[in-house]
């Protein structure tokens, strides 16, 4: 159980390095090609999504987007615990121009690729 929370645990770390370094390529490719992505700040975008945005298309344009748009975007982790197949992240998300942002995000992983991605804040 401890080596498969630790596999985890770096699946968290690799996607909070993607972030920093603005790597889409090698963030799409913690995903599933299936795998869904739920977010309040999708369903403020593109309402008509519910939030909710699946596949690998579907996510590269959305943090594509995200890159271009917000180039001093990044994430400063303060919690990060695994188990039974999720990650659970606390991060302070920081944007130029926007007031910190505590998020929480789950990270729902299955044979070492996220299949499941829900992000809360207020």
């Amino acid at each position: 159980m401890t080596d498969d929370r630790e596999a985890l645990r770096a699946i968290a770390r690799a996607w909070l390095d993607c972030f920093a370094r603005h790597d889409l390529d090698r963030l799409i490719a913690l995903y599933a090609e299936d795998a869904v992505h739920t977010s309040p700040k999708i369903r403020v975008r593109h309402p008509d999504t519910g939030g909710v945005l699946r596949g690998h298309a579907a996510l590269r344009a959305w943090w594509a987007d995200a890159f271009a748009r917000i180039p001093g975007l990044g994430y400063v982790l303060t919690t990060l615990t695994a188990d039974d197949g999720r990650v659970f992240m606390e991060y302070v998300r920081k944007a130029p121009g926007d007031a910190d942002l505590p998020v929480a995000e789950v990270l729902v992983v299955r044979d070492g690729k996220i299949v499941e991605s829900r992000v809360y804040h207020g």
